[in-house]
Formats: C-alpha cells, structure tokens, sequence
C-alpha cells in the first residue's frame, strides 16, 4: 500500500508541475480525451478524487445523489462522468485548480488513515481500499496523459506502470463479464519495462493466453487511449483477441 500511495503522490506531482505554469487559455486547449479540454480533465479528476473521498467515508450513494441531482438519467458510468463535468463546465480554471489540489491532498491523507484491506463501495461494486487506491493512480496516469497533450508536452514513462499494468491483468474477469463474454482460460501479461531490460509478468499459474509488449503499451491500450492493432503488443492463446479489445483500468 505505501508503494502505491507513494505512486499516487509522484503522479499527482506530475500532474500539478504541468499545470502551474500555464495560463487560462492553456486550461481550455483540447486534450485527447475528445470533447473535454484541459479544464474538463482536471475537474473530472477533481469529482472523481471526491467521490474516492466519499468511498473511503463510506458515504458514496449520497455523495452521488448530490453530484447527479438535477441530470438526466445515464445509460453508463461514462455517461454519468460526462454529465457531471458537462454540470460545472465553465467553473474558472483558478477555482478547478485549487479544488483538484486541495483534494488531492485530503484524499492521500484518508488513504494513509485507512485499513488496505477494507472492502469499500465503487461504481462498479465493492473493492479493497487498496485497490481503490490503484484505480486512482491508474486514471490519473491516465489523465495527466490527456493534459499533456493538450498543452503539448511528451512525458517519460515510469515504473508507476507496473502498478497500472498489473490493476489491467487482475481486472482482465471484471472487463470480460463487463462486456457479455467468457474468458477461456488464464492470461499472463509479459511486459517490457519502461527502462527497455527489464521484463514484468503478472501470471497465475500456467496461462493458456499470453500478452507480450511494452508495458506503456498496454496500458495505454488499457486506458482506451490507443489501439492495440496500433502498437507493439501481440498476443497469443485463445483470449488474446479477447484480451487486447477488452481490457481496461477503469469502471
């Protein structure tokens, strides 16, 4: 758990030295996350970092409640998450700022409080504290990525991933009942990390399908934010098809 908290803070920290330099008309450039700018991003992140909070308070259904009040009904959590944003889109990006940063650190502080292994309810169900804990380090990987490319920048990969690319294997069941289908047996993921030598596998035993790739790969594919015919990955077994379309970070 302090690894990945430790995780955590570095990506919040990478995140916040891409925003404080920039000025208003930087928070509404575009990102690729289609649809939503800067602004959009890092308040979604804000939301989402609170509803984390509200998770941890056990408190989530009425968190909810007061964050959907007056929307109408969605058919996902997608959906649900675009609604929420399209609630306070035009919030001053000074105000999104220091909401986002202010809940970061309340959030890191609840996490450091908390038993790891507390089951804790999610949008897709329940989790343990732990794994929450990973699925917040994997989106907002996943949306500092959006950020950066709004503003222009490329960054480095780093071995945060292995936390993100070991929550997309374990997750593998949950994406696969998500979408109607059965797995056929065990998947491996044998990935190279970002320093190019050294080699992650995630593995149960023996596995009759096995990915293989760059690690950033992966979870970009994870993230829906490249396709995997697009990139190094490659797969072998009976869910490999399967594996590659399906798998996912996030609810």
């Amino acid at each position: 758990m302090n690894e990945i908290l430790a995780a955590l803070s570095d990506q919040q920290a990478e995140l916040d030295a891409l925003l404080t330099p920039v000025d208003d008309a930087a928070w509404g450039k575009p990102t690729r996350c289609v649809g939503w700018s800067v602004s959009d991003v890092v308040l979604h992140l804000a939301q989402t970092n609170a509803m984390a909070e509200a998770s941890l308070d056990h408190r989530m259904d009425a968190f909810l409640d007061d964050m959907l009040r007056g929307l109408p009904p969605t058919a996902n959590v997608d959906d649900a998450a675009g609604a929420m944003v399209d609630k306070e889109r035009g919030t001053p990006p000074a105000d999104v700022y220091a909401r986002w940063r202010t809940g970061v650190d309340a959030l890191l502080g609840k996490y450091r409080a908390a038993n790891p292994s507390e089951r804790v309810q999610w949008v897709a169900g329940t989790l343990s504290v732990q794994t929450l804990a990973t699925t917040r380090l994997a989106e907002t990987w996943i949306h500092t990525g959006d950020v950066a490319s709004g503003l222009g920048v490329a960054l480095p990969s780093t071995d945060r991933l292995r936390f993100i690319a070991r929550l997309a294997w374990r997750t593998l069941p949950y994406a696969f009942v998500r979408a109607g289908r059965e797995m056929q047996g065990k998947v491996a993921f044998e990935l190279t990390a970002p320093n190019g030598t050294d080699t992650w596998v995630f593995a149960d035993g023996a596995a009759e399908t096995i990915v293989r790739g760059p690690a950033r790969d992966l979870c970009e594919v994870a993230a829906q934010r490249a396709d995997a015919a697009e990139t190094s990955l490659t797969a072998q077994g009976p869910d490999a098809d399967g594996v590659l379309a399906l798998v996912r970070t996030f609810a």
